[in-house]
């Protein structure tokens, strides 16, 4: 029988101006987002959260007054729909990431499990952004950890090169995650694994056995090739604005659904089933 492959949809991202891209801003936006990727077919949302302010939406927001509207408004949308917060912040300071996961309570949370020069070159050879250190030390995990579980979050730990896959089995066998592991291979950053699929089976070796995983692929139409591979391999997949605005056939797109959409088409092409939210429950271990 086809493997259930669970989809996730990451609705918006971090900086992405939605004066230029169609990008979720507002509770309702997201909300309206949320449904169009579970009418598609995703069984999880990730989130990131943005400035309310007129004018600002284009800015990262830790109130945790803002996750828990936006939170809300999609509970009421989509009410089996299962949240994933992002927690990604610069710096040690992690009072706003956590008070967002004390409010709203989602069912997942992402764990950036290690550090990485953010870097990205323009055609001319210029920065894209002035380089930055997106530092993620094992004491600011170890903070997150404490929380979720506290709260009774899963940790999804996003893996932004070799070396940090290889530290999340570390972190296992010290006792700092529990069984099974979710991994999330992101690839396609510019100073972090490509998005080519032929690291795929190097990277699962590395994993602790048992382990959950998923792609989350940055890019263009080189993705789509990634998400095949991954349902080959038994991975989950993930796709939305955050990650891609291109649709298959190189067409841009500003929604979530329709990228939801083209990703389900993918995995069944790649032999796999699109896990229902029954499905989904049952393999993070999760009670209805």
């Amino acid at each position: 029988m086809p493997r259930k492959t669970i989809v996730t949809c990451a609705l918006t991202g971090v900086l992405t101006d939605p004066e230029i891209h169609q990008v979720p801003v507002t509770p309702d936006q997201m909300a309206d987002h949320a449904e169009q990727a579970w009418n598609a077919g995703a069984t999880i949302v990730h989130m990131h959260f943005r400035d309310q302010s007129p004018g600002l939406g284009r800015f990262p927001s830790w109130d945790p007054d803002v996750a828990l509207a936006v939170s809300r408004a999609v509970r009421d949308r989509c009410p089996q729909l299962l949240q994933n917060f992002s927690t990604g912040v610069f710096g040690d300071d992690v009072s706003g990431p956590i008070a967002c996961l004390r409010a709203g309570r989602p069912e997942m949370a992402a764990l950036n499990a290690g550090t990485l020069n953010y870097l990205k070159l323009r055609s001319g050879g210029q920065w894209a952004w002035p380089p930055m250190v997106f530092d993620n030390p094992v004491e600011k995990i170890e903070q997150f950890l404490e929380t979720m579980d506290e709260i009774g979050i899963i940790p999804e730990c996003e893996c932004f090169d070799t070396g940090i896959v290889r530290s999340v089995a570390m972190f296992h066998q010290r006792g700092m995650l529990h069984n099974p592991v979710h991994l999330s291979l992101v690839m396609g950053v510019a100073s972090g694994m490509p998005a080519n699929p032929r690291w795929l089976p190097l990277l699962v070796d590395e994993m602790p056995a048992g382990a959950l995983w998923q792609v989350i692929a940055i890019g263009r139409q080189e993705v789509w090739g990634l998400h095949r591979r991954a349902v080959e391999l038994g991975g989950n997949v993930r796709t939305g604005l955050e990650d891609t605005f291109y649709l298959p056939d190189g067409t841009k797109t500003g929604s979530n659904g329709a990228l939801v959409a083209a990703l389900a088409r993918t995995v069944e092409e790649a032999g796999g089933e699109v896990a229902s939210i029954a499905d989904t429950r049952e393999i993070l271990g999760l009670l209805a």
